[in-house]
Parts: structure tokens; sequence; C-alpha cells
């Protein structure tokens, strides 16, 4: 062997030993960055935890505040199971009577029979023509004419006669 070619050898295997070298601290630097990191959002992870617990903390020193005042000022107390209604007949029976200057109670009416939406609109439209009943006032020209009294007309009945049975 020449001594050039000791010479090549030995910068080879410096060059070699430096590249393990490196690698190998990329590979500690990683694993230190890795545990920052972790050990970051370990910290915020026990920063939320302590802003709950002073949250609750709050939360719980308010609340026994409030029930100190509420005892004290206002007497409140949280409802019994003798205070809720059973049914609608019960809260019925709570209800007053009509003044005799209360205006009258607003009615609902309801189509009885074929369950399905638009049933009610559907026996309002003749088969035949395909134009809606009108309780309006035909004037002259043919058009109709809409008032405040037809519509409430039209509107406060029911017609039973042209339903189908």
């Amino acid at each position: 062997m020449t001594r050039d070619r000791l010479h090549s050898i030995g910068w080879f295997t410096l060059l070699f030993v430096c590249t393990v070298l490196t690698g190998l601290l990329v590979l500690r630097v990683n694993a230190v960055k890795s545990e920052v990191q972790l050990a970051e959002r370990q910290i915020v992870a026990l920063k939320r935890e302590n802003q709950f617990l002073a949250t609750e903390f709050e939360t719980r020193a308010n609340q026994q505040q409030l029930a100190g005042i509420n005892d004290l000022d206002f007497g409140y107390k949280a409802p019994e199971a003798a205070q809720y209604l059973e049914n609608e007949r019960q809260l019925a029976m709570l209800g007053k009577p009509r003044a005799p200057d209360a205006p009258a109670p607003i009615e609902v009416a309801a189509a009885e029979g074929e369950p399905g939406v638009g049933a009610g609109v559907a026996a309002l439209v003749p088969q035949l023509t395909g134009e809606a009943m009108a309780a309006e006032v035909r004037a002259s020209g043919g058009h109709a004419v809409l008032t405040a009294a037809t519509l409430r007309d039209r509107l406060s009945r029911v017609d039973r006669a042209g339903k189908a049975e």
C-alpha cells in the first residue's frame, strides 16, 4: 500500500465517523425536542386544569354565598315533588275565569278525518276547476274583492258540507 492510498482510507474513515456522529447528534436533538414538546403539552394541560379548578372553587364559593343570601334575604326554596302538576286538568284548575272585559279567546279549527299534511287545503280546491273556493264577493270585472269582513267570515267558520265522507 502506498502512502496516498492509506491517506485516502484515513480521510474516508474520518468522514464516515463524522457522519455517524452527526446522525447520532441529530437523533439526540430530536429526542430532546420531543421531550420539550411533551413537557410543554403537560404545562398547558396543567394550566387548563388549574384554571378549571379555580373556576370550580369560585363557583362553589359563589353558590355558598348565594345560598346564604337566599336564606337571609329571600327565603327561596327548591321545588318539592308536591309542587309539580301531573296532567293538564290540574293546570286547568289553576286558571281563573275570564274577566268581563277580556277579548274573546282564539279558537283553532281542526279538520277531522284522514291524517296528512295539506288534507284540509285539498278539500278547499275542487278537482274539476282547480281554483280555490272563494268566500269573497266577486266584483263586476270578475276579480275577487277581499275585504276584512269577508276574510274574517271565511276564517271564522269551518265548512263541513264540502268534505267527502
